[in-house]
């Protein structure tokens, strides 16, 4: 495979990674504001929801762009990073 190639088929990985990754995430603050409507959830634990998925949505952005691309996606395809919702977690005291 040319370098053009083999670049473009990375991108293609690490594209389809971050958006199913980062549905994820929009899945969990979908499902907060449902429970906030349903009356489960207050405002507070709302926000703490989106600040939280703000923090996770940021740290897969990081990984998906901060390296070469073909680095990233041999992340990707030989382990790739789990529970992004965790690594947004605020860090408690």
């Amino acid at each position: 495979m040319s370098g053009k190639a083999e670049r473009a088929e990375a991108r293609s990985v690490v594209a389809e990674y971050h958006e199913a990754e980062l549905g994820s995430l929009v899945a969990r603050v979908g499902a907060a504001l449902d429970r906030h409507r349903a009356g489960e959830l207050d405002a507070f634990q709302v926000d703490e929801v989106l600040f939280q998925y703000s923090r996770a949505a940021k740290e897969l952005w990081k990984f998906c762009n901060l390296h070469q691309v073909e680095f990233t996606a041999a992340i990707i395809r030989d382990r790739p990073p789990r529970d992004w919702w965790e690594r947004g977690a605020p860090k408690r005291r």
